[in-house]
């Protein structure tokens, strides 16, 4: 067959990927096999593929294709999530640039937009994964606004309403001022950032008197109903009980007095804007003050500011800024560094706001359910790495009711309808909500649905029971064989938002765990160790790197830098080293195929071939043990750095020179053989992390009848014996490191006298000697440079004919006395007692690695002088 000189990947992918979906290689359905089950975590419907993305989906398909040649039914889950802010937000720009405002269209038109955006643009990053090979059940896709998800959403609603769960109630929740909606606690992210603490003056009501507060958010001060300070503070104390005037709108407000104050901070007094500031509002509510909202849903200023109505808050700032200056009440500012909140999706500065909104009651839950924690505590499900368990821990402990309800029209709508009383009910429909009221009068018509949808996260937290149709009982079959999934492989940043809220619903609804594994990656930075991120440019396109290097090198080369839960610093030359290796395997393959074959042996396959084998089978009966190892303990990574070592070192740096023959000469056939069965052997190994390239060559290497390699078995290997000792290979390369110092062709024979224990380890092996490194075992060195070595704990001397090389003895006592002061350093290091007893195994080791080093080259340098 012609085989190219180079791999190229353009073209080969493509038509594997389809042959693997024409023939339904990743569908799934239950049968007698143990099932391993994924669900992917979905995507939002307006993502397109990032790093992120590419490292999560080709961790989850390395476990999913090796779970299917292990013989276990695997079944990988794909789909979207309909991110309602994200979606929301996307269709308003939209409809903005075609003149249309979402404020004059109903609901139902805008949600037909809504769904022709998805239709149009949300299955972009599933085809994506599909070029990054993901093997998923495609048939299986589901998205979380379909109607059967959907009607999953509304009965765990209810259910939870009925049980006491969920509530509706007034509290200071986190608005998002420009998506115009509620967010919980984790949508918030807080930023730290230079500001301006303005201290301010405020007049009392009688007298001459003054007290003084320092605050970052002067707009507010329109919302101020009261000044208080701590009950101990001195300088305060006098003012308990009386009134100060609040600037620009003069009303009247009460000094009172609370623990909570820091009395170090600013003046010692604080302005309490209870609609304005959680901390505020806890205060408020314990000296039952009133609370003024001075900001309309937008961030803008409201009637009940009483000034700058309209103006947006940051704008706003600056006029009263202006204003209290000119009456005299600003007194100064100063620069300082606070934590800001701001919205995970529009990154919006967040506004603490009272609001009535749905909340789930999440410390009722876990008195209910405290397996929650204990599960993930005790390891029934196991958090990679465990660390993590820590996190979860403090999260759960000191939870939070969540809020989820979101003012937004794209979502599931929260299934509570209004009678004419404001009395809400629970219910799937109008006509269910009616037959509820037990109200003869009333109709239909009387019935209003709340206009709010529900957060994001309730629809993604029933994810592993809701993609199998778990809450309806004809899904029962395929989730009692699917569910608990095996593995989740997700980003710690939504350990909270997810992971936690799974564990809860697997509790809630099904009384089972969700799953048994949760694999954290790392976060993906550049080599600088930035985020990578749009706005630093830092970002790499992974389309773009999948055409310039492959699939399979980009794969490759992310999973090289990926250990579980440890950020990822990502390089492009990674790539490249993912590339070069393909290029390996490519050339290891042409080797192969294009040897003669010969039914005759010759000499050197009758005294080695069956050494060189069985070496080459101990190595791979070595790999997978370690390879299996590392899979069991999520060790993705370091199974992978296995299998390069043991292909790139062993297989063709080692076997493949061996077991060849002379340029020119045919192979015997039985050895070829041996040769195509590790290689096979090799891709399967490989297939999971590279597995375009991996299905090219294991047909390139034979007839397969219509069968393809994640159809294989996972290998296995019975443990055998090397039959060469590593010290013979540590020869080679000692050979092969003289001639390259000393400019001596490969061709100059060279010779070998030993000093050693055993000489039967080189004597059983001297054809292989000679053969990868033209070195012949004998005691009659000519009249040439002798080069003394060490090779393990044996005293080797190498010599090559007709050589001789000039000593500079001068140079050799310079280097000698260098290393010999570096070595008194190392000494005296690993003579330190506290350096001993506090140093990591690994530095220890290394250290020890550096001494030996230094002393066999102190040895050589006297040796030679």
């Amino acid at each position: 067959m012609e085989i190219s000189a180079k791999y190229n990947p353009e073209g080969i992918e493509q038509r594997w990927y389809n042959e693997w979906m024409e023939q339904k290689l990743f569908s799934s359905i239950p049968d007698n096999r143990p099932s391993y089950t994924v669900v992917m975590p979905p995507p939002n419907v307006t993502g397109i593929l990032h790093m992120g993305h590419m490292l999560n989906n080709t961790i989850q398909d390395i476990l999913v294709r090796r779970s299917r040649m292990l013989g276990y039914n695997a079944c990988w889950v794909p789909g979207t999530d309909h991110a309602s802010i994200a979606t929301e937000n996307k269709v308003v720009q939209q409809l903005k640039e075609q003149g249309i405002s979402k404020d004059d269209i109903s609901r139902k038109e805008f949600l037909n937009h809504a769904f022709d955006w998805k239709n149009k643009y949300g299955n972009i990053i599933l085809d994506q994964l599909k070029k990054l090979g993901c093997s998923c059940d495609w048939e299986r896709t589901r998205f979380t606004m379909e109607p059967d998800l959907s009607d999953a959403v509304i009965d765990s609603f209810i259910d939870l309403h009925d049980k006491g769960f969920i509530y509706y109630g007034t509290r200071m929740i986190n608005w998002d001022p420009v998506g115009k909606t509620a967010l919980s606690d984790e949508e918030v992210n807080h930023e730290e950032q230079q500001a301006q603490l303005y201290y301010i003056n405020y007049p009392l009501s009688e007298g001459n008197e003054s007290i003084q507060i320092a605050t970052t958010r002067p707009e507010t001060i329109m919302g101020d109903t009261a000044i208080c300070v701590h009950p101990t503070d001195d300088r305060y104390k006098h003012l308990i009980g009386k009134s100060c005037l609040v600037p620009l709108v003069n009303r009247p407000i009460p000094i009172i007095a609370d623990d909570y104050i820091d009395i170090e901070f600013g003046t010692g007094a604080l302005k309490v804007t209870p609609a304005h500031d959680f901390n505020d509002y806890e205060i408020g509510k314990r000296h039952k003050l009133a609370s003024i909202d001075c900001f309309n849903d937008d961030g803008t200023l409201s009637e009940a500011a009483q000034i700058f109505i309209g103006e947006d808050r940051f704008k706003a700032r600056k006029l009263v800024v202006s204003e209290l200056d000119k009456l005299g009440s600003l007194i100064k500012t100063e620069q300082i560094v606070n934590k800001v909140g701001k919205s995970e999706r529009t990154k919006a500065v967040v506004e603490p706001r009272l609001s009535a909104q749905w909340f789930m009651d999440m410390k009722k839950f876990m008195d209910e359910h405290p397996e929650s924690l204990s599960d993930v505590m005790n390891d029934k499900i196991q958090f990679h790495p465990a660390k993590f368990k820590n996190t979860y821990r403090h999260w759960l402990e000191n939870i939070k009711d969540w809020c989820i309800s979101r003012q937004l029209w794209w979502g599931h709508r929260i299934p509570a309808w209004y009678t004419p009383e404001g009395t809400p009910i629970i219910a799937r429909t109008a006509e269910e909500a009616l037959q509820k009221s037990n109200n003869s009068e009333w109709t239909i018509s009387d019935l209003k649905q709340d206009e709010d949808v529900l957060d994001t996260w309730f629809s993604s937290w029933l994810w592993p029971i809701s993609v199998f149709d778990g809450f309806k009982s004809e899904g029962q079959k395929e989730l009692d064989y699917y569910y608990p999934t095996s593995d989740l492989v997700t980003a710690p940043d939504i350990i909270f938002f997810w992971v936690a809220r799974m564990v809860m619903a697997g509790h809630a609804f099904k009384k089972q765990i969700p799953f048994n594994n949760v694999y954290f990656t790392g976060i993906v930075r550049d080599k600088d160790r930035r985020k990578m991120s749009k706005s630093l440019g830092n970002s790499p396109d992974p389309i773009h790197l999948m055409e310039k290097f492959g699939t399979d090198g980009v794969r490759m080369g992310l999973m090289l830098s990926a250990p579980a839960g440890n950020d990822i610093l990502f390089d492009e030359a990674l790539c490249e080293q993912g590339r070069n290796f393909c290029n390996k395997l490519w050339n290891s393959f042409r080797l192969i195929k294009g040897l003669e074959i010969s039914e005759v042996q010759d000499v050197f396959s009758k005294n080695h071939s069956s050494q060189v084998h069985q070496w080459m089978y101990h190595k791979l009966s070595k790999t997978i043990d370690r390879i299996n190892a590392h899979f069991d303990e999520f060790r993705i990574s370091d199974a992978l750095m296995e299998l390069y070592k043991l292909t790139r070192d062993d297989f063709s740096g080692w076997y493949l020179e061996m077991i060849k023959p002379t340029y020119g000469q045919p192979i015997y056939t039985k050895d070829l053989d041996q040769v195509i069965q590790m290689f096979d052997q090799i891709l399967k190994l490989l297939h999971p992390f590279m597995p375009f390239i991996t299905e090219e060559l294991w047909h390139g290497l034979g007839n397969r009848n219509g069968e393809y390699i994640n159809q294989q078995s996972w290998p296995t290997q019975k443990p055998i014996d090397a039959a060469i000792d590593q010290n013979v290979f540590n020869l080679v390369s000692e050979i092969r490191a003289k001639r390259n110092e000393n400019g001596i062709s490969p061709k100059v024979p060279a010779f070998i006298s030993l000093n050693v224990n055993d000489n039967s380890i080189y004597e059983t092996t001297e054809g292989i000697i000679l053969k990868l490194a033209n070195a012949s075992i004998s005691e009659n060195q000519k009249e040439c440079t002798l080069f003394k070595t060490l090779v393990g704990t044996d005293e080797v001397i190498i010599s090559f004919e007709d050589f001789v090389k000039e000593i500079d003895t001068e140079s050799n006592q310079k280097e000698i006395k260098r290393l010999q002061g570096f070595l008194f350093g190392i000494e005296k290091k690993l003579s330190n007692e506290k350096f001993m007893a506090n140093a990591k195994p690994e530095i220890i080791a290394n250290e020890q690695k550096k001494k030996e080093d230094t002393l066999r080259k102190i040895e050589r340098l006297q040796n030679q002088s």
